[in-house]
């Protein structure tokens, strides 16, 4: 290695070896930056994430209702008598909104299946309070039901549930402003 000297000929340390730093962890600034770029992803990223879980909720509860009416469907079949679904607020008689929840219930009063009332900030939306199902799987009518948030914001938050009067039900997603 060459020996460095200066302008009046003295030896001059070597610069590379004595400047032996070496940085470890963040300064406040780069700490300050991570943080302040985090809080906005995290603000971006929460309205999201809060859309797709009421999205999922009110996804929950159409196939709930599908999950019902296909149950009310094959139990008269397969009991080869009428049998209802209908709403119920108290869990064991056809009484008040489809909000309140429903059941499932055979001819002789016999309660097959029973759904919990509506979690809050949804609500149903439905010409009739009830479907009876025949002995062959018909039902008495055609019904619809829409399913949506109590406050929506914008876009589809809302699910448009269809029964044929053959008992096939079929699901679609609807605008929020259809809801009643």
């Amino acid at each position: 290695m060459m020996e460095r000297l200066n302008r009046s000929g003295q030896r001059r340390p070597d610069v590379r070896r004595s400047r032996r730093t070496v940085q470890r962890g963040f300064t406040l600034v780069e700490l300050m930056v991570t943080i302040v770029i985090t809080a906005i992803l995290a603000g971006i990223a929460m309205p999201s994430a809060t859309e797709m879980m009421l999205s999922g909720k009110l996804t929950m509860i159409v196939n709930s209702m599908v999950s019902s009416v296909q149950l009310a469907r094959s139990e008269a079949i397969k009991r080869n008598a009428r049998v209802t679904l209908c709403a119920s607020s108290n869990g064991s008689t056809c009484t008040g909104g489809w909000k309140d929840g429903w059941i499932v219930r055979a001819l002789d009063g016999t309660v097959i299946s029973t759904q919990a009332p509506l979690p809050n900030g949804f609500k149903v939306w439905s010409g009739n309070t009830s479907i009876v199902f025949n002995s062959t799987g018909l039902a008495s009518s055609s019904s619809w039901f829409y399913v949506c948030r109590a406050t929506p914001t914008v876009g589809k938050q809302a699910r448009y549930l269809d029964i044929s009067a053959t008992g096939r039900a079929r699901v679609q997603t609807w605008d929020w402003n259809w809801c009643g």
